[in-house]
């Protein structure tokens, strides 16, 4: 039987949903996707399960949030940063050394920003700085953070080669926020959210004086080892909630409708139909556009991998996404005209569950197939 199409889409949908969450890969999850059909644009939002798999999880709404977690680099980093080069306050070859205050760094005075946004500065990917702390929140700790991560000496010289490195988006958080003289969740909600009117549905939520405040509207996570309890309603990652949930490489929380009408801006900028205040078109279309040659990074987002991608095998080479360890994800196919939003709490109850790694280009595929659009 021949596809229908978009209008068809949901009903395909919801048996992927309801097996996953039969066989545990998340308790609960919620999809966003938009479609030009044939010059026709077309948005569906759909949220399955509950917030957690106990008596005290709740049925997930379009109005429920989750841990975005790594879907911060690029839906708030990046696009602070390319904030701060149009207003001339950064360029994308500034150099970390003129940009950090603690200058103790020696080994890191080769790094430029588009370094640190294209993964290739030459710090290691990551590091578990959290273990030499207690799971309690305290100022200095980010400074320290930061510190260290300074002086850690590089793998690769920068430019060189390309890793992965939640350490060079820390950076970067820290750059946005002594550059603006504002803190990165205030700057992000100013520049990037409050102009499209989704503040309320992308933010940061500060583990110190908002954690528990309507937290039965966030989906939980993970029971978590270091802290001791289950986490919902503050962020997962350790080293965001010692920073106090704010952060350059995770920290947002927001709705699949949230990341939905950012991602469509950024389809459409990079289309060169639409404008956001906060920074040109041309400067996005060059962000998205940069590609390193060995790996498969543009300045903030990824790309498919060639090969079991879990973007599935159908999205177009040139398109744009990143994936968050939670279990969130979002790619834009520029060539389709088509984005596919994925909130999940895969880390739920354990960060041991890794089942969305089959889920998730499973997922994919599936849309695509059910559009017609291979």
């Amino acid at each position: 039987m021949k596809n229908k199409g978009f209008d068809q889409l949901e009903k395909h949908l919801d048996p992927v949903f309801y097996t996953a969450i039969e066989k545990v890969v998340f308790s609960g999850a919620a999809v966003a996707i938009f479609f030009n059909e044939k010059g026709v644009k077309k948005r569906l939002i759909k949220s399955y399960g509950r917030t957690r798999n106990d008596k005290k999880g709740e049925n997930i709404t379009a109005n429920t949030f989750f841990d975005l977690a790594s879907l911060t680099k690029p839906l708030c980093t990046t696009l602070c940063i390319l904030s701060l080069i149009e207003n001339k306050k950064l360029k994308w070859k500034s150099a970390l050394k003129t940009l950090i205050k603690d200058k103790t760094g020696h080994c890191l005075q080769k790094i430029k920003i588009e370094d640190l946004l294209s993964h290739s500065s030459g710090l290691t990917d990551y590091k578990p700085f959290f273990k030499e702390y207690e799971a309690k929140y305290s100022k200095k700790v980010k400074k320290e953070i930061i510190k260290q991560i300074l002086l850690e000496p590089l793998e690769y010289e920068p430019g060189e080669k390309c890793l992965y490195s939640d350490l060079g988006f820390i950076l970067l958080g820290e750059i946005i926020e002594q550059v603006s003289g504002k803190k990165l969740d205030v700057y992000f909600s100013e520049k990037i959210t409050r102009p499209l009117q989704i503040e309320k549905n992308l933010f940061f939520r500060k583990i110190y004086n908002q954690a528990e405040k309507n937290k039965n509207l966030f989906v939980a996570t993970e029971i978590c080892p270091w802290r001791k309890r289950l986490l919902q309603g503050e962020v997962h990652d350790e080293h965001c909630w010692l920073m106090g949930g704010v952060a350059g490489h995770a920290g947002l929380f927001g709705t699949a409708g949230g990341v939905l009408t950012l991602t469509e801006k950024i389809l459409q900028q990079w289309r060169g139909k639409e404008e956001h205040p906060a920074y040109s078109n041309t400067l996005l279309q060059k962000a998205v556009g940069w590609k390193n040659k060995k790996q498969t990074w543009s300045m903030g987002f990824d790309r498919p991998s060639a090969e079991g991608s879990s973007a599935g095998k159908y999205l177009s080479p040139s398109s744009i996404g990143h994936l968050g360890y939670t279990g969130t994800s979002f790619w834009i196919d520029p060539e389709r005209e088509l984005i596919v939003v994925l909130l999940t709490n895969r880390v739920h109850p354990t960060r041991k569950n890794e089942s969305i790694k089959i889920f998730r280009p499973l997922f994919h595929n599936t849309v695509i197939e059910r559009l017609n659009i291979k």
